[in-house]
């Protein structure tokens, strides 16, 4: 059976303040003191509100932005989105389901893989790790993790 992936007003209560002003105030956490941006343990990134998965961690890497980077989203459960916040023109990224601002993509990221950097605020996350995606109804990407898993 396959999960339902939405945005709740339980899930958005349920988030600490910093959560909130991230995920459903656009907001933008501090680089390098946040929680995932030197994570390194194998698993899958859900959005915080709505639980649909985002990115693995085979797509992680160290970009030294200070907030976790990824070459690409495990689904296409990213949706784009023109911003022209802050004097600037950029690409912002939001969950689909759960309509949480995530971070921003750019043109940066490493080329021999997809040229792209997901920049993505570690508050907009939750991780599950690879051992307990069974459990946590996520064991349909347990695969991604397998001794020679894609990626």
């Amino acid at each position: 059976m396959k999960r339902k992936y939405t945005k709740s007003t339980e899930a958005v209560a349920a988030l600490t303040d910093e959560q909130r002003r991230v995920t459903q105030e656009n907001g933008t956490e501090r680089p390098f003191i946040n929680e995932f941006h030197d994570h390194k343990q194998a698993g899958l990134y859900v959005d915080i509100v709505s639980g649909e998965p985002l990115f693995s961690s085979r797509d992680k890497f160290d970009s030294g932005c200070g907030w976790p980077s990824f070459t690409k989203p495990v689904e296409p459960n990213v949706v784009e989105k023109k911003d022209t916040s802050h004097g600037m023109i950029r690409t912002e990224v939001r969950s689909r389901y759960g309509d949480s601002h995530l971070g921003h993509v750019f043109s940066d990221g490493p080329r021999e893989l997809t040229g792209l950097r997901y920049c993505i605020n570690s508050a907009a996350l939750r991780f599950i790790p690879a051992e307990k995606l069974e459990e946590e109804g996520y064991g349909e990407y347990a695969h991604l993790f397998a001794e020679g898993g894609s990626r």
